[in-house]
């Protein structure tokens, strides 16, 4: 399994300035001895080899299946992948397929690295909708699986305390989960929330951005995305952060790690705010006693960030390619390959047909609760190609108010930075 969060950071570089007209790209073409047109498709997986076993089965699948194209893998580490796609379209040299995590897409296609996806829009609309990317109304990315977030926590514990179980129906709203971390602090657990503050990146967009626009903040005004002035420095912002700022300073969560779910499965903590990709180890540790709850209700209606890896195709692609690697992709949004992903990664499937047939996900799965969120509660955040700025910007203030900054003039110092990038690009084209 993995943890499906990527250093969007990174992408920062990708989008200081626009390219436009990408070259053919030299991996990719049609044989010199008459042979099927090669298509390379790069990917960030290598060192998974369970991800890497089902990539192998699509692609031997689909080269025997017909014989006018030839999907050819690379694999790169995660850490160096950003960089390989950077210096790729520097050089004008992007293989044809491409993929990529979900936030960074509109800065790739901003940048002029991505061409419109092209995919049936059957295919596309029976997609869970944070799997696929859209820019400016035009679908330039898809996946086959996305991951979520969930309060894990014990049964046993809850109702010792006589804390109700939240449901997706009756979520809990912000009053009675501070009740409930009350009753555990006092029941004895010295730091009863783990909200996962140890970590960093992009983590801290993804997982705690959702919960501000429960609160009826955001990150940024996307209206236009043209400000982050109103959504990010606003009273609900405001009230937002005092909050969370208060949840540290109460002694009810921390932010000394470690990172992961280890704290809940020690049983240190009552309560853990993580994903999907730790989810087997709890399920396998925990048992039966285990509950997947719902985000809590700030306000606005439960809320948890959604859009992960997704595939593009470049614009270093010809004609004659970018029909093969349209090809390759919607033959490998069957429904069976996507529950390999499911199952083999434990990540949420795109399709529905792919989650019935999931053993972890389907109707019966030990972990359904997830599919059930990521249909109901996920949001995909900001598609502006300065979302890099953003995550960081976000994350700087973030922090900074976990450890006692002044909230209203750290969220302020926030928008400056992202409005100041907006501003140096020309607005992004918005």
């Amino acid at each position: 399994m993995r943890n499906p969060l990527a250093m969007v950071a990174a992408a920062s570089l990708l989008g200081t300035v626009a390219l436009t007209g990408c070259a053919k790209a030299s991996h990719d073409g049609t044989s010199s001895d008459g042979g099927p047109t090669r298509i390379t498709m790069w990917t960030h997986s290598a060192g998974n080899p369970g991800e890497l076993a089902v990539y192998k089965k699509i692609i031997d699948d689909f080269n025997a299946s017909q014989s006018k194209y030839e999907v050819v893998q690379q694999n790169f580490p995660q850490g160096s992948y950003n960089d390989a796609v950077t210096a790729a379209a520097a050089a004008r040299n992007l293989p044809c397929l491409i993929d990529m995590d979900g936030p960074i897409m509109p800065n790739w296609a901003w940048a002029g690295y991505l061409q419109p996806l092209g995919l049936p829009t059957g295919l596309t609309d029976s997609l869970l909708p944070t799997t696929v990317g859209t820019y400016r109304g035009t679908v330039y990315s898809a996946g086959y699986w996305d991951a979520a977030l969930a309060l894990f926590a014990r049964k046993s514990v809850l109702e010792k305390n006589g804390i109700r179980i939240p449901t997706v129906e009756q979520p809990w709203n912000r009053t009675e989960f501070d009740a409930a971390i009350g009753k555990l602090k006092d029941s004895g657990y010295r730091t009863p929330l783990d909200l996962g503050a140890a970590d960093k990146g992009e983590w801290w967009s993804y997982a705690y951005s959702p919960m501000l626009q429960s609160a009826g903040g955001d990150e940024i005004d996307r209206t236009g995305l043209k400000s982050a002035a109103g959504a990010l420095d606003g009273p609900d912002s405001v009230a937002f952060f005092t909050w969370f700022q208060q949840v540290f300073k109460n002694g009810w969560a921390n932010g000394n790690g470690p990172v992961g779910n280890q704290n809940f499965i020690d049983d240190k903590v009552a309560l853990s705010y993580t994903g999907v990709w730790n989810a087997k180890d709890a399920l396998d540790k925990v048992g039966s006693d285990l509950l997947v709850l719902p985000p809590v209700d700030f306000g606005k209606g439960p809320k948890i960030g959604g859009g992960s890896w997704q595939w593009g195709i470049s614009t270093g692609c010809g004609k004659a390619q970018s029909e093969g690697a349209r090809a390759y992709l919607e033959f490998s949004f069957q429904d069976k390959y996507l529950t390999e992903f499911a199952d083999s990664q434990v990540v949420i499937p795109a399709t529905a047909g792919a989650t019935a047939a999931s053993t972890y996900f389907g109707q019966d799965g030990a972990l359904r609760q997830f599919a059930v969120l990521a249909q109901k509660f996920a949001l995909a955040r900001p598609a502006t190609p300065g979302y890099p700025v953003v995550s960081t910007s976000f994350e700087k203030a973030a922090k900074d108010i976990m450890n006692g900054a002044d909230v209203k003039s750290t969220l302020d110092a926030a928008v400056k930075a992202i409005d100041s990038d907006i501003k140096s690009n020309n607005g992004y084209g918005n």
